[in-house]
């Protein structure tokens, strides 16, 4: 079953795109819905207020988030936690942690963000 659903995850959720000028929380409630998983934005130590667009946050933090000229973010169900984490990171400059969909325990960077959503643990 584990390499079925694998398989689909290339499929599902084909891309997943995120704008600089979308609400943190905005970016939040897309994500889970796409994946089932809950994003969590930072702004340096704490979470984002989510209420800021990602362009908003470039003036509220010490870390540069790279909204001018920033490429698209595409992130699809069979890309590793971790590669999506650095994705944002390199995009955005916006440190984010995947965690499970109640939003209490960070997934393994290992897993994929689909199997992290059908709770497997390998």
């Amino acid at each position: 079953m584990g390499l079925l659903n694998n398989l689909k995850d290339h499929f599902t959720n084909a891309e997943f795109a995120v704008a600089p000028n979308k609400k943190v929380k905005t970016v939040c409630a897309d994500f889970k819905k796409a994946f089932g998983v809950t994003l969590c934005i930072y702004k340096g130590n704490q979470l984002a207020d989510p209420e800021m667009t990602l362009a908003a946050l470039n003036k509220r933090t010490t870390k540069d988030v790279k909204t001018q000229g920033a490429g698209e973010l595409k992130i699809k169900a069979s890309m590793k936690v971790g590669e999506a984490e650095k994705l944002f990171d390199q995009t955005f400059g916006l440190t984010v942690q995947i965690k499970d969909p109640e939003g209490k325990v960070c997934v393994d960077n290992k897993l994929t963000i689909g199997q992290a959503a059908r709770g497997e643990s390998k």
